[in-house]
Parts: structure tokens; C-alpha cells; sequence
């Protein structure tokens, strides 16, 4: 808003209608975690390094054979995040402990693809250029978001065909009645449909009624919420990567294509997509670490919507201390890219949600035309994929020699990713997608060289649970450490300001 110089509605609005996104967001990422969660397995990396530490941190016997590889990593994720930003040298190179640890969670077939992308889209830049597609100045990325959502849009086109295939394919057979669930896996479906329907309508009003926005495209972003929270729950699941704002720009590009010339109207009605899929697919991550320690969905979606509740008060409340604290915040760096204390501040989401906002009233034809680009590649690499996969004589090769497996491996990382993986380097800079390679790299060679040893080792003697390896603590402990390495510098920041 203050970049676009829009006014800023009464702090009141803000948080109720804030309060009614997240609540319904919240409704519409449960309603998806039969699909994501227990039918596909998908990782949520992040989630599984949560329940990796909690694990960890309440079980004695865990604790004391994983404190040392679990506190290391935090210790070195505090340490690495802290000196990237009091050390000029270590800030140049772009490091980021998190995204190594990622990187680590996940290994080399996920974080690899990232890099590849990244990589051609570098050499691509100049062509891009000279086709309009970039300024003179631009990088890769300010066209390559839009190619790399359209690969995760049309790779989710197959497997959200596949699933409603196989779901009328399981309405059409006589079966037994399924099981009951475990006590800590039940839902109420009705009463969770009920919720999504009556915070729907609450958004709806508050939106319409309250904030003046257009009822056309208030419901067309609630729409677009049941499927922006399935495609980014499963690049989630994937690969770590919940892209948000893309969510938020496709949303603005299709309410142009539409007519609508109204950047704040723009703002408000896509920012309906971007907590809803923010906080949707979180709530399907806290269900992958649920489901990996057995806990009860109900009193987890209870803590949720109490998350929820304090989360449209403090974003308010801690935006305006912030833009209070760092007048520069305030500068338009899009407009002004060179503006002294802007590069402290990347402000990489709101530079992305900015300039779609600002082609409302300087269409540019030449993204959706990336987009559709993006999706063709996407469907098209997906089929490729799952013809691969499934073809016998491929299982054969891949499995039965060293040959196969490195094949196999290439074909992932290098020849046809998965776009949910290969996505993440049209989302960031190169810099940031070597250091998750790199992570990925560590992880899948420390698991190479140690697999032997834990083959040959007797039953019993393991000393945590499979799922519980020194990678995936490591990696946790990184994500956690740079977590309260990013926590304790803006505290002392705000302080250091009041």
C-alpha cells in the first residue's frame, strides 16, 4: 500500500478481514490433508524436520543419541545466520543456513532440479532481454516466477486428473466399508465443510460490505483458493517451496484479463490467495508432523485457528512497528531500486506483488504468454514423468544395477525433473538455489557412504528410528538455528529503534 501511495483502511478492518482469510484458509488446507498427507505421503520437508526435533527433544533415549547432531546443527544455523548479516564477506556470498538445511531434509534429487533451472535461466537472460521479455537490468527470476508456476500449474493439471480418476474409479466399486480411522487421525468432515462455508461467508461480507471491494473478484479469488492450496500443498510437500506469491500474482493477472484496472482492488482481493495459501498449507505441514508423531488433528486445528487469531492482529500491529522503526520500507524500491538501505531490505515478495499491480495500468501481454508457456512444459514433463515411472522395463533398469540407479538419479535431478522441484529456481536467485543444492549434495553423499554400514548393522541396534537421520536432524537443527538467528537481530533491531 505504501509503496503504490494507496490508502490504508482503519487498523479494525484490516485485522477482521485478515481474521476471516486465515480462519477460511485454514478450513480449506484440512479439507485437502486425506489427499496430500495420508494418500500421497508427500514429505513436507520442514514439517518432518519438526517432528524430527520434537521427537527428539521428548523422548530421553532419542534425546541423548541425537542431542549432539540436532544441537550442532542448531548452533551452526544460529552462528551462520547471524554472521550473514554482521559480516560483510560472509553476507556477499549470499549464504543462507536454512536453505542448506533444506537442502539436507530433502537431498540431491529435490534440491538439485532447483539449481538447473536456475542455472539455464542465467544463460537465457541476455535472449530474454532482447525479446522485452526483461529490462536491461532485470534478473531471471522477475520473468522466471511465472514460467515456474506455470510448470507447477500443469503439472498439478495430471495429478489432480489422476486423483479425481482414481476417486470415481473407487465410487464405481463395490467395496467393503474401509476401517474406522485411529482415534488421532478423525475429523469431522461435516462439520469442517461447515466451517469453510460459514468463514467463506464471513470473508465474503467483510470483503463486499466492509472493505468495498467487488463482489466479482472477491469471488473469484475464493475460488481460486481451492486450487492454488492443493497445487502449492503438494510443490510443499515436494519440495519445501510454498509459492505464495505467485499465487498472489496469477491472481492479479487473471482479474486483469478480466478488466480490472484497480491496483488497490488488485491488492486486497488476491491478498485473499496469499494467507490462505500461506496458512492452508501450513496446516497441512502441521498435519505431515502429526501424522509422524500420531497426533490429534482436532486439537491441532483448534491450536491453529488460536494462531490464526493472533496472526491478524500481530501482522498489523508488527508492520506498522516495523515501517515506523525503518522509514526505508516505506521508499517504492521498485521505482527506485538504488534508493540508500533498500538492499537491507530485499522485500522480494512485495517487489513481485508491486510490479503485477502496477501492470493493471501497463499491461504487459508477454506474461501470460510465459504462463501458459510455463504450464505446457509443466503437463507436458509430468506426463513424461509418470510414463517413466510406471513403465516395468524402466523399474527394471533403475533397480537392478549401480548403471540403473545413477541413471535414475540424473533423470531426477538433471534431465526431467519434477517441476515441483525444479520450480524453486525460477522463485529465487541462483545464489540461494546452489547453497539448497549444495545441502542436498551433503545429504544424499552422507547417506550414500553410511548406508552400508546401517545394513550391516543387527536389528536393535539402531540408535534412532530410521526416518530419524543425521541429515534430517542436522538439517532441522539448521532451520531452527537461522530461525532464531533472523528472531534475535530483528528484536535487537526494534529495540535499538525505540
Amino acid at each position: 500500500m505504501a509503496w503504490l501511495g494507496l490508502p490504508e483502511p482503519p487498523v479494525w478492518q484490516l485485522i477482521l478481514f485478515f481474521m476471516c482469510i486465515g480462519m477460511f484458509g485454514v478450513g480449506v488446507g484440512m479439507l485437502y490433508t486425506p489427499i496430500l498427507v495420508d494418500r500421497m505421503q508427500l514429505s513436507y520437508p520442514s514439517g518432518f524436520a519438526v517432528a524430527n526435533i520434537l521427537r527428539a527433544l521428548t523422548d530421553k533415549k532419542l534425546l541423548k543419541a541425537s542431542i549432539a547432531k540436532l544441537g550442532g546443527g542448531t548452533a551452526a544455523g544460529l552462528i551462520g545466520g547471524l554472521a550473514a548479516t554482521k559480516f560483510p564477506r560472509v553476507e556477499a556470498l549470499g549464504i543462507s543456513t536454512s536453505t542448506i538445511g533444506a537442502g539436507m531434509v530433502v537431498g540431491a534429487r529435490i534440491a538439485i532440479p532447483g539449481f538447473v533451472v536456475a542455472l539455464i535461466g542465467q544463460q537465457l537472460t541476455p535472449w530474454l532481454r532482447s525479446i522485452g521479455w526483461l529490462g536491461a537490468n532485470d534478473p531471471f527470476r522477475k520473468i522466471g516466477f511465472v514460467l515456474a508456476l506455470g510448470t507447477i500449474l500443469g503439472a498439478a493439471i495430471v495429478d489432480i486428473s489422476i486423483i479425481g480418476y482414481k476417486a470415481v474409479q473407487r465410487l464405481g466399486q463395490q467395496r467393503e466399508p474401509a476401517p474406522p480411522a485411529d482415534d488421532w487421525k478423525r475429523t469431522n468432515t461435516s462439520l469442517l465443510v461447515a466451517w469453510v462455508l460459514c468463514w467463506g461467508a464471513a470473508l465474503i461480507f467483510v470483503a463486499a460490505n466492509i472493505l468495498h471491494q467487488p463482489l466479482t473478484f472477491v469471488l473469484l479469488a475464493i475460488g481460486l483458493v481451492f486450487i492454488f492450496v492443493l497445487i502449492n500443498g503438494i510443490s510443499t510437500g515436494i519440495s519445501d517451496s510454498n509459492p505464495i506469491s505467485s499465487a498472489f500474482v496469477i491472481a492479479v493477472f487473471l482479474m486483469a484479463s478480466l478488466g480490472l484496472k484497480d491496483p488497490g482492488v488488485g491488492l486486497m482481493c488476491a491478498a485473499i490467495l496469499l494467507i490462505s495459501c500461506g496458512v492452508g498449507v501450513d496446516m497441512q505441514q502441521d498435519r505431515s508432523t502429526g501424522w509422524r508423531l500420531g497426533t490429534n488433528r482436532i486439537k491441532q486445528f483448534r491450536y491453529q485457528v488460536i494462531g490464526v487469531l493472533m496472526g491478524a492482529v500481530l501482522a498489523v500491529v508488527l508492520a506498522k512497528i516495523f515501517m515506523q522503526s525503518y522509514p526505508v520500507l516505506r521508499v517504492d524500491s521498485f521505482s527506485n531500486p538504488n534508493v540508500e538501505g533498500a538492499a537491507q531490505w530485499q522485500s522480494a515478495m512485495t517487489y513481485k506483488f508491486v510490479g503485477a499491480l502496477k501492470g493493471l495500468t501497463n499491461p504487459k501481454p508477454y506474461i501470460m504468454k510465459a504462463l501458459f508457456l510455463g504450464i505446457s512444459l509443466g503437463f507436458a514433463i509430468e506426463i513424461l514423468r509418470k510414463y517413466l515411472k510406471n513403465n516395468s522395463s524402466y523399474k527394471r533398469f533403475a533397480r537392478s544395477s549401480r548403471a540403473g540407479e545413477i541413471g535414475d538419479f540424473v533423470l531426477d535431478a538433471v534431465l526431467l525433473p519434477s517441476p515441483y522441484a525444479s520450480s524453486f529456481g525460477g522463485f529465487v536467485n541462483l545464489p540461494t538455489t546452489i547453497w539448497f543444492a549444495s545441502g542436498g549434495v551433503i545429504s544424499s553423499i552422507f547417506e550414500g557412504l553410511t548406508k552400508p554400514r546401517q545394513s550391516e548393522a543387527k536389528p536393535g541396534e539402531g540408535e534412532v528410528p530410521a526416518d530419524m537421520s543425521t541429515m534430517s536432524l542436522i538439517g532441522g537443527g539448521l532451520i531452527g538455528g537461522d530461525s532464531l538467528a533472523a528472531l534475535s537481530i530483528g528484536i535487537y533491531g526494534l529495540l535499538k529503534m525505540l
